[in-house]
């Protein structure tokens, strides 16, 4: 069965035991070498019978003042603590990644409002539990935070985490205010603490060659491009109500990518929907279907068209078209064979879901933070790049409202003085 993305937990985690887990239930899933050291937090029972996980998990015992600034990165040590806000699909990927794949990463915890999740998703992570992340921010090794909760709790969270001094890994979309977004970029500024936004998308192998083709100017002026962006099966109709809807949780990827490949600002948008697959939709004034027209300052256009349900898998297509030459993406398959007969030729299905499609995209970008954090490299996706597809979404929500084309200046707002000038480092 395909894994679906909305509220249900990643199959690879155990189901809960009844009353929760236990310490005997951790003793069986932590990989057995040295003892633990004792939980540093007041309230949790001691742990020195679990045994420790790998040695590139563990972290120091001492409640020692954060790493001090270096000219190399904005931290001195090897490698980045990191702890994570929301337990969901989303913060389980990202918790499995920096425990068992990103070599600069240490987990130090995960947090969620919901006890059973957080005790699940550490269990798996060889990580501490937290059930207030409030208490998460206030552990001094804690360097950065990945804030993976449900989108209109990011803003107050990223200040939160900004102004307890840790560095920020959020999800997309910052929020779905332009207000609250801005008031979030400038406790960041303010805070002096490092903004990356999670669109994944920039770190995947296919559209980094899509995005060197244009940088380099291997198919000359861009003139034309389509994105084709499909999911396998669609969210309840109830889901709308606290996602923003479909140019706000879904297209919203793909109009970062418009801007990422491009390398030029939008202008003007033109939306059309139609409610084919959900029934309900109308209620919350959401589309499963979308067709969006873009205009750049560059005079290239754009479509992108999003489908909450292709029944043959993960849809994801790009080709752009320009003065020398276009290039083109096509789907990833889960493997290359090609079955010939006299019949047919036919080959398999291609991957059937994003957790399948990107997966090395979400390791290279916490990778790249790490550098970031570490080497002082730039921001790849910094807080700016995060707001200006909420700007692009809403310009296609009105069109879509107001049945015309809509400038991108129409829903913006000015940016705050603080904010203005500010390349989002």
């Amino acid at each position: 069965m395909a894994l679906s993305r909305y509220p249900e937990p990643l199959g690879f985690l155990p189901a809960i035991p009844p009353g929760g887990f236990t310490a005997a239930h951790r003793l069986r899933a932590v990989t057995p070498r040295q003892p633990l050291r004792p939980s540093a937090r007041p309230g949790l029972a001691r742990r020195t019978a679990l045994q420790r996980p790998p040695r590139r998990l563990q972290v120091q015992a001492t409640q020692a003042a954060p790493a001090p600034l270096s000219q190399e990165g904005v931290v001195k040590k090897d490698r980045v603590n990191f702890a994570i806000i929301g337990a969901g699909r989303i913060g389980q990927v990202h918790a499995e990644h920096i425990a068992f794949r990103i070599r600069r990463a240490n987990l130090i915890g995960v947090a969620s409002g919901t006890r059973a999740l957080a005790e699940r998703c550490s269990l798996l992570a060889g990580c501490e539990p937290y059930y207030d992340y409030h208490e998460m921010l206030d552990n001094p090794e804690v360097d950065a935070v990945c804030i993976c909760s449900a989108s209109n709790q990011h803003t107050k969270q990223m200040i939160e985490a900004a102004e307890a001094g840790k560095h920020i890994f959020v999800e997309k979309p910052i929020d779905t205010d332009l207000a609250k977004i801005d008031e979030a970029l400038l406790a960041v500024r303010k805070a002096g603490v490092k903004l990356q936004v999670g669109f994944n998308r920039r770190f995947d192998t296919n559209y980094m060659r899509i995005r060197k083709a244009i940088a380099t100017g291997e198919i000359g002026d861009t003139h034309l491009f389509h994105i084709v962006s499909r999911d396998p099966q669609p969210p309840p109709a109830h889901y709308s109500a606290t996602s923003g809807g479909i140019w706000l949780d879904c297209s919203i990827h793909d109009f970062d990518m418009a801007r990422f490949l491009i390398g030029d600002e939008i202008d003007e948008v033109y939306a059309q929907g139609a409610v084919r697959i959900v029934s309900g939709l109308e209620e919350y004034g959401d589309v499963d279907t979308s067709l969006v027209m873009l205009k750049f300052r560059n005079r290239t256009m754009g479509t992108i068209d999003n489908s909450r349900q292709a029944v043959y898998g993960y849809d994801q297509r790009c080709e752009v078209f320009g003065s020398r030459g276009s290039i083109q993406i096509n789907n990833n398959f889960a493997n290359t064979a090609i079955v010939s007969t006299a019949e047919h030729i036919e080959r398999d299905l291609p991957m059937h879901f994003f957790m399948d499609r990107y997966t090395d995209s979400f390791v290279r970008e916490l990778e790249d933070f790490c550098e970031v954090l570490l080497d002082g490299k730039p921001v790849p996706c910094t807080g700016l790049d995060g707001r200006a597809p909420v700007v692009i979404a809403l310009a296609a929500k009105k069109s879509y409202q107001e049945d015309r084309p809509v400038k991108l200046s129409e829903v913006d707002r000015p940016l705050p003085p603080e904010l203005v000038g500010w390349d989002g480092e």
